[in-house]
Parts: structure tokens; sequence; C-alpha cells
């Protein structure tokens, strides 16, 4: 999504270098793209853990494209705000084109050279494309809340704080008014995506430390 500002500090690079360590070998010993989600709940800080792993990767020469959920919902921001507050039952997997991304981590499984994505503009309220040179890339990530049912994945992060652990973080996020319409729709969020927490790989918990899943 186009207008995101994501700054990494020093806790966030260890996290990601303690999901990154382990996952070299896989990862360099794998002849095609290796495709990672990063899932949680809104604030819980996918954005920041996967740009991080992103950068993680490239310091040890891995060229990264990361895949935002964001840029894959079928309306533009406001007007799923709107459709929302219009009917409740909209809150879910079905705002998002969960298979448009999955042909796209396919289609870079299989060598793609150019991948044509949606493109968020979120000040604008609308959605245009971008294309994607996949040139060298070795690694894809798909950041957000429902990333853990996709596909072609090969590991799946799961960050594991909810709405109360991610209040502080929202708020400086800035982009919701918090109001008890988007207190109700984190808690059907809450319903859904905690059941994904079974299919993680990789869990990192509300104090940012990673547990890999046996």
């Amino acid at each position: 999504m186009r207008g995101d500002i994501i700054n990494l500090n020093d806790e966030n690079r260890k996290t990601a270098w303690n999901i990154v360590e382990p996952l070299l070998h896989e990862i360099n010993k794998t002849k095609r793209i290796y495709n990672i989600s990063v899932a949680g709940e809104s604030g819980a800080g996918k954005s920041i853990i996967a740009t991080a792993i992103a950068e993680q990767l490239g310091n040890e020469g891995i060229k990264v494209k990361i895949f935002q959920q964001d840029d894959y919902f079928r309306l533009p921001p406001f007007s799923n705000d709107k459709k929302r507050r219009d009917d409740l039952m909209w809150v879910g997997t079905d705002e998002v084109d969960l298979n448009l991304i999955d042909q796209h981590l396919k289609a870079a499984k299989e060598g793609s050279k150019t991948i044509e994505k949606p493109l968020v503009i979120y000040p604008e309220n609308r959605i245009t494309t971008e294309v994607f040179d996949m040139t060298g890339i070795k690694v894809c990530i798909a950041e957000g809340t429902y990333t853990s049912l996709l596909k072609n994945i090969d590991k799946r992060i799961f960050i594991d704080r909810d709405r109360f652990d991610t209040m502080e973080d929202r708020h400086r996020r800035g982009r919701e008014v918090m109001d008890p319409f988007i207190e109700e729709v984190l808690e059907i969020e809450h319903e859904i995506i905690s059941k994904h927490k079974d299919k993680a790989d990789i869990i990192v918990d509300k104090y940012f430390q990673v547990h890999f899943v046996k």
C-alpha cells in the first residue's frame, strides 16, 4: 500500500534475525522462489516484521518482494469501511481477494519475470496496479491478517498479539479512528484470525520472542 512508512528498530531486527537465521539453509537450497507469510491481527506488527525479515535477508544477499494483503482488498479503504458499516457481515476473508494473492505467489514460484498486482493509494481511496520485476527475487513475503490461509506458502509466521496487546500500536499508526464500531470489527477479526495460529510454523509472541513449531 502506497503511503505506508515503516521505521525499524534494533528489537525488530533482532526478532527478524531470529526468524531468518534458522531458515537460511532451507531458503538457499530451494531452487525456486521461497514464499513466507506473516499473519496476525490489526496492529500486531506484520508490516514491521515483514520489512525487517526482508532487510535481514537482503543483508545475506537474498532479494525479496513483499506482497501486502492490504493491496488485495476488493474495495478501496474508505469504501470498504462504508460497506462494513452498512453490513457488518462483510467483515472477514471475503473482503480480500486471497485467490489472487495465491495466483501471484504461484506465478512467482513458477518463474514469472513480472507480476502485475493491485496497489492501493490510501489517501485517494483508489486501487490501481503496479508491476513487480521478479528478476533475481529469491523470497516473497505475503503479509496481512489472513495470509495464513494462502496455499502457496513454504513457511507461515503468526504474530500472536490480540487487539488489547496492539491498542497502543494502532493508536500510534493513526490510520483508524478508534470508535466502538472499529472495536467490534476487531473482535470479529480476532474470532477469525485466532484460529489461524494452529497453521503457523513460526509464532512470534506478544513480547516478540520467536518460537518454531515442532
